[in-house]
């Protein structure tokens, strides 16, 4: 996700002596991060055989350690073809709970004779690291590293035990990720480092705004089926399969789910409308302000940008049918993908479903993978203030809301567990270049300091 900057911090009131504001960072602190990254990137960790994310882990507990952490505090444990990370540093009053930061290791495959530049191999041109996880995620794991490595430098000492850990397999099955969150269910707060962000202006390039992640929808998969004996093709029947399938489908595809808000998407769409196109902004502020305003909602759901915003989505995104040109079809499946809106479950959103299909010959069946179902989290005051002061030194007066996620992180599993997660990373990138999953990934350098400035302002503030 996005990211911040920021100015000079020279001393924050932590509440008692003991816990002394952190000194500033230095610029050694930013070398390491970038050096860190360039090393992170040029490991292939991705899912199948040569899977390089253990060699992540051991790289990133060899950072910490050299940055302070006890051996013996930083864990890896082996998943399957992958691993996961969990670094802890122990705070002065154990009854506290601890805060977790959180991030992933593992990242998307990447085709090098896609690429400009080898993907696997980081390259810093014109003010940019590129690199298969340059954004989605190196960068920040190693800025959230050097951060809570520089802080140790100064002689902080947190009161509440701060934990890092990474996932291995976030991208794909988010096998290690429900398994660390089983782990630190007892947890106060989740800063999840891969959620959240900023924008920049596209022509002058400077900081428009930042959001932090407050909430994800739930992915679900829910399969359709339609059965039939079948026959020769010279012999029709009145009920085909596929055309079955089709009606169905015809069915979801015209149907939208009832609009909503959520004291989260309230705020952020609010506070988001002035920087949307001014039609998409007007718009946004009715439906804020009347969530039954059809004008507004025939507005927001043309957009592809603003539909999942305002409620669930369900869309067909595989369909299979028949066994030969000249047979009757005797089975025919297709896929339904939905983002679930906070609050809902996935199996009234597939009785939903199956009431708008209103066909007994149709099955329906959840087959969601790597998903639980996980509301908002809260609007924490004291996360919400933690987070105005960091930004607010880094980046004033740059406009700060909440945001929620069409897609799904690791943020879902600690909210499974009832575990307030929010996505807080500090790196600002222009929209036309937030290339996360895609071609020539790359992420601004110039992100690196003022995140560390950022991340050592929020660590410290949440774990006094």
């Amino acid at each position: 996700m996005r990211r911040c900057s920021a100015i000079l911090l020279i001393g924050i009131f932590l509440g008692t002596a003991a816990l002394a504001a952190p000194a500033p960072s230095s610029s050694a602190a930013a070398d390491s991060a970038l050096d860190l990254a360039k090393k992170a990137i040029a490991l292939r960790s991705v899912k199948g055989p040569g899977n390089q994310t253990p060699q992540v882990a051991a790289l990133y507990k060899a950072a910490l350690v050299a940055g302070g952490f006890a051996d013996t505090d930083v864990e890896i444990v082996p998943v399957d073809d992958t691993a996961y990370l969990i670094g802890t540093w122990p705070g002065s009053d154990p009854k506290l709970k601890p805060l977790v930061i959180s991030g992933h290791m593992d990242v998307v495959e990447a085709k090098p004779a896609d690429w400009q530049r080898d993907p696997f191999t980081a390259v810093v041109e014109n003010g940019y690291l590129y690199g298969r996880g340059a954004t989605d995620m190196k960068l920040d794991g190693t800025i959230a590293i050097a951060a809570l490595n520089d802080l140790r430098r100064t002689g902080y000492k947190p009161k509440r035990t701060i934990i890092i850990e990474f996932s291995g397999d976030e991208e794909t099955a988010m096998k290690t990720s429900a398994l660390i969150a089983e782990r630190l269910k007892n947890a106060e707060l989740v800063l999840n480092i891969d959620g959240g962000g900023g924008v920049l202006d596209e022509t002058t390039g400077k900081p428009k705004y930042w959001t932090w992640n407050g909430a994800e929808k739930t992915y679900a998969d829910f399969r359709l089926t339609v059965t039939n004996p079948g026959g020769h093709s010279s012999m029709p029947r009145p009920v085909n399969a596929i055309v079955e399938l089709s009606k169905a489908l015809e069915k979801v595809g015209a149907y939208h789910f009832t609009p909503e808000l959520s004291p989260l998407t309230r705020e952020a769409l609010a506070k988001a409308a002035p920087f949307e196109e001014p039609e998409i902004g007007a718009a946004l502020k009715a439906f804020v302000a009347d969530p039954t305003d059809k004008t507004a909602i025939a507005a927001l759901t043309a957009n592809p940008a603003t539909v999942g915003k305002i409620g669930t989505t369900c869309v067909p995104t595989l369909v299979s049918g028949g066994h030969a040109e000249n047979a009757l079809p005797q089975r025919a499946t297709a896929n339904i993908n939905c983002r679930i809106f906070p609050g809902h479950k996935p199996a009234d959103i597939m009785a939903e479903l199956g009431r708008v299909i209103d066909d007994p010959g149709v099955k329906l069946e959840d087959v969601s993978e790597g998903s639980v179902p996980n509301d908002a989290s809260p609007m924490r005051p004291d996360f919400i203030a933690a987070i105005d002061r960091a930004m607010g030194k880094v980046y004033p007066g740059v406009p700060v809301f909440p945001a929620m996620a069409s897609g799904a992180s690791d943020s879902m599993w600690f909210r499974y567990h009832h575990v307030p997660s929010y996505g807080a990373s500090p790196t600002f990138i222009k929209p036309s270049e937030d290339f996360s999953h895609g071609l020539n990934e790359r992420t601004p350098i110039s992100t690196i300091e003022p995140g560390i400035r950022y991340y050592r302002l929020l660590f410290a503030d949440l774990s006094k």
